[in-house]
């Protein structure tokens, strides 16, 4: 095995890899809202369980650009470290936020409190993209 197999993994490929996971993990949740519940007949639960994957098959897209900027902009660049700090608020905003509205429509328990955590944690992140995409030098022939 060469050196460079034996690297630890970037962080973008962290925030890919976990992006691609969670995405498949909203198309799961979706679906069991829309067949296993919806043939409990538990109309509120099948309504925050779709609201919650929904979320989250954005923020799975969203941490997968984190990644990908990542890697544009090269490893311990700032546009990395902003994406870096993005994905983690992303992240945080998908197990807050989705985690509380899975727990309250699959097991009843009381996390009302929590979603608006992560609700906030989604909006700092999309902030620290924005950040991110503002650093991101121009590149190609038409560079300024």
């Amino acid at each position: 095995m060469s050196g460079a197999n034996r690297e630890r993994p970037s962080m973008a490929r962290w925030w890919i890899v976990l992006g691609a996971v969670m995405g498949l993990l909203s198309v799961a949740l979706g679906a069991f809202a829309a067949h296993g519940l919806e043939a409990r007949g538990d109309a509120r639960a099948v309504e925050l369980v779709r609201t919650a994957a929904r979320y989250q098959a954005i923020h799975a897209i969203a941490l997968v650009l984190c990644g990908v900027l990542s890697v544009l902009a090269g490893p311990g660049s700032g546009v990395a470290r902003w994406a870096g700090r993005a994905g983690a608020l992303f992240l945080a905003g998908i197990v807050l936020f989705c985690g509380a509205l899975y727990g309250i429509a699959l097991a009843g328990w009381p996390l009302g409190m929590v979603a608006p955590f992560g609700g906030t944690a989604f909006m700092l992140g999309w902030a620290g993209l924005a950040v991110a995409g503002w650093r991101l030098a121009p590149s190609g022939p038409g560079k300024s």
